[in-house]
């Protein structure tokens, strides 16, 4: 297996504090979900950008090999549930357009993507994944 990018975020205060790269490049308040704190972002918003950009990446990918030029647009939303108290978990739900596809078709490319996407290789079996094309 061959390594093409490391990175590191390091994180003081949690939910409540912010977050920095390791080389700088990238710096951001962290605020508790629904919390609305000027200039913050969640873990859970972050989770989502990351998905998002991971997956139709991905999905470039899987239309290349496929021959397909259709530009795509992904969402990816991200629910975060309390079982009990103290136990928290993950829901995502990813929808997915491909331009000049059937629904039926850009579906299927879906699914084929989320077997490559390295984040949805991460969260197979840990996290319930919904995924729609439109």
């Amino acid at each position: 297996m061959k390594e093409i990018y490391t990175t590191k975020m390091v994180n003081t205060g949690g939910r409540n504090g912010e977050s920095v790269a390791d080389d700088r490049s990238f710096q951001v308040k962290i605020a508790p979900p629904g919390s609305n704190v000027a200039d913050a972002t969640n873990p859970e918003q972050l989770f989502a950008a990351g998905y998002s950009a991971c997956f139709n990446s991905a999905l470039d990918l899987v239309k290349r090999q496929k021959g397909i030029k259709g530009k795509s647009t992904i969402s990816v939303t991200v629910r975060l549930f309390e079982k009990a108290a103290a136990d928290f978990i993950l829901a995502v739900e990813i929808v997915g357009h491909i331009d000049d596809v059937s629904r039926e078709e850009a579906l299927e490319l879906l699914h084929m993507t989320h077997q490559v996407c390295p984040y949805s290789k991460a969260t197979a079996g840990n996290i319930d994944v919904e995924i729609k094309a439109v």
